[in-house]
């Protein structure tokens, strides 16, 4: 790896490591409650009264709804990209015969799912499911995982041509134990990528429902949600826009980051 790429995986990676510090101390560094109303206290600026952060319309502790927010946000996104990449490879690896039954079945699936925008599907599906942290998990995972299959798809069907796999699978070989040793090994590059950036779209798309007001019940503390609550405070208390914003901005960019440089290591 070049001293570039060492050098965007370091500071992306730190990032991530910095924020789950965070997630895990900052209900001790803030011990203000994020739903606590108090209405004498709102639209106090930074740094006033023990407010790091400020705080909003209701005098809710920003810092404390940011906090809040992390533990809403990475936990979807992560989850969601473990369920996407989850059935997306597993069916992936079955679809990688092109002779197979299932093979023929599951490429037609997955093309049937990639024709609808996977963002429009999943207001759908949650406007119909219902808000809540594990219904807009499973909704992201289900409308995302042809991403995974695809790709997985594709390049297994490379490496089981390749003569070490084709002289492995002569030994009378399950095909469970030709997959776990020879095939998916090879897929790993390309699935540690996919996943990093599968990782920043699915905080983008999260941070999107919860804008909307579909994914996170009403009042959650949400990034997204924060940011749709300070439109109306844009000039007033700049302050309501910038934190959940550059939370967003800083943990899509470690994810890109991630991302593309074990992107480049790789190829």
């Amino acid at each position: 790896m070049r001293p570039a790429q060492r050098v965007a995986l370091g500071i992306g990676l730190a990032l991530w490591l910095a924020l789950a510090v965070l997630a895990a101390v900052g209900p001790l560094l803030v011990p203000h409650d994020p739903q606590f109303v108090q209405l004498d206290r709102r639209l106090h600026p930074p740094l006033s009264e023990q407010h790091w952060l400020g705080t909003d319309q209701l005098g809710r502790d920003v810092a404390a709804r940011l906090i809040a927010g992390l533990h809403w946000s990475v936990g979807i996104s992560v989850l969601a990209t473990l369920l996407a990449f989850t059935i997306g490879t597993g069916l992936g690896l079955l679809a990688a015969r092109s002779r197979s039954f299932w093979a023929t079945w599951i490429r037609q699936i997955t093309a049937f799912a990639q024709a609808f925008p996977a963002f429009v599907l999943a207001i759908g599906m949650v406007a119909i499911l219902g808000s809540g942290f594990w219904t807009v998990v499973l909704v992201l995972g289900l409308v995302t995982w042809p991403v995974f299959c695809r790709v997985v798809q594709a390049e297994a069907a490379s490496l089981l041509q390749r003569e070490y796999v084709i002289a492995a699978s002569l030994t009378q070989m399950s095909r469970l134990r030709l997959y776990l040793w020879h095939v998916l090994p090879g897929l790993l590059p390309s699935l540690c990528v996919l996943f990093a950036f599968h990782l920043a779209e699915m905080l983008m798309a999260e941070s999107g429902l919860a804008f909307l007001g579909i994914g996170a019940p009403l009042g959650a503390a949400t990034w997204g949600a924060m940011l749709s609550d300070s439109r109306p405070y844009l000039i007033s208390a700049p302050w309501l826009l910038l934190a959940p914003a550059a939370a967003v901005v800083l943990l899509v960019t470690a994810a890109n980051l991630v991302g593309d440089a074990l992107r480049r290591h790789f190829s």
